[in-house]
């Protein structure tokens, strides 16, 4: 896996993700404080940083999924391809197509393989429905995708939860990839897998690199260094630092990124 980010800070790129000023707070807590970022379109960047820190709260607020909280307020921007996603203009199933969440546990519905992979395509498809074979070309491009095909293509027909949990999590990449989103947000995708499960989806993940803008967040300083082009470490709700990912485990800017990289806490 080639893991040099030269290619993240030498080509510009337009921007993903742009937030200004975000605030999170849930009830009285406040979680998150003056989130500026600036994510590039098309690479992996990776959110490092102890828990509690907000990697995982500034994801879901990507996705929208705080909102579901009556105790969350949020003040702020957050812009995914230059749309405000908080706009009351925006409705949610379409933040829901451009923008795929997989989470820490694999979560296949208890339905067939090639069912599965459909799922989010005939939801999204607003009474198109695509025919049988359309459909098998649907399913067959997006398991080709996640490197699935060859082990699945005999068994479509098979319950989803009867795979691997390694082959359920590339499952759950696939289910997202016909409703063509440009955004992948990944929580903690390899925290369920055994070690050589964690390496098949790291090396999935490098492949979908370019197709996808993919953000992952990652408690495994490790893979953080492997499988991300940039990298964000965040303290306490706040972003201490954002650079190419080699720069930052080689030559931190901060002494409280050095401080965490080197095992001093968190």
């Amino acid at each position: 896996m080639n893991t040099s980010s030269n290619a993240a800070i030498d080509n510009p790129m337009e921007f993903a993700i742009h937030t200004e000023k975000l605030n999170l707070w849930y009830g009285t807590f406040q979680a998150l404080f003056d989130i500026d970022l600036d994510i590039k379109q098309g690479i992996i960047t990776s959110l490092i940083g102890p828990s509690g820190c907000g990697k995982s709260t500034f994801l879901r607020s990507v996705n929208r999924i705080n909102e579901r909280l009556g105790y969350v307020r949020i003040d702020g921007s957050i812009n995914v391809f230059d749309h405000n996603i908080y706009d009351p203009a925006v409705e949610l199933v379409q933040v829901r197509k451009q923008i795929g969440m997989v989470f820490q546990r694999p979560n296949p519905l208890p339905i067939s393989i090639r069912d599965n992979v459909l799922f989010g395509y005939n939801l999204h498809s607003e009474g198109k429905r695509a025919s049988r074979s359309e459909q098998d070309g649907i399913a067959e491009d997006a398991l080709r995708q996640v490197l699935l095909w060859d082990k699945v293509k005999d068994r479509l027909d098979s319950k989803a939860t009867e795979l691997s949990l390694e082959e359920q999590q590339k499952l759950c990449i696939a289910r997202l990839l016909p409703v063509k989103p440009g955004l992948l947000l990944m929580d903690e995708p390899c925290s369920a897998l055994d070690p050589k499960g964690t390496e098949a989806v790291e090396e999935l993940i490098w492949e979908l690199r370019g197709k996808y803008t993919i953000l992952i967040v990652t408690h495994n300083m490790a893979q953080a260094r492997r499988a991300s082009e940039e990298c964000i470490f965040m303290l306490m709700g706040k972003v201490v630092e954002h650079t190419a990912t080699e720069d930052m485990f080689v030559t931190p800017r901060k002494q409280e990124t050095a401080d965490y990289i080197e095992g001093r806490y968190g």
